[in-house]
């Protein structure tokens, strides 16, 4: 794979396409990277209440 960690990349497919980033990790076994900030996920929390701590 030519693609080394901190290359520039652009994302051609999926709902993220066009996005660019900078590649954070290279998965060559699966023919993969990791982008920063592309394909991110959010995770649901419940509200804290007041006063608890975290």
């Amino acid at each position: 794979m030519k693609i080394q960690k901190g290359d520039k990349v652009k994302a051609m497919k999926g709902k993220d396409s066009g996005k660019t980033g900078s590649v954070v990790k290279v998965l060559k076994p699966r023919n993969k990277v990791i982008v920063e900030g592309i394909n991110m996920l959010n995770k649901h929390q419940k509200p804290k209440k007041e006063g608890e701590k975290a």
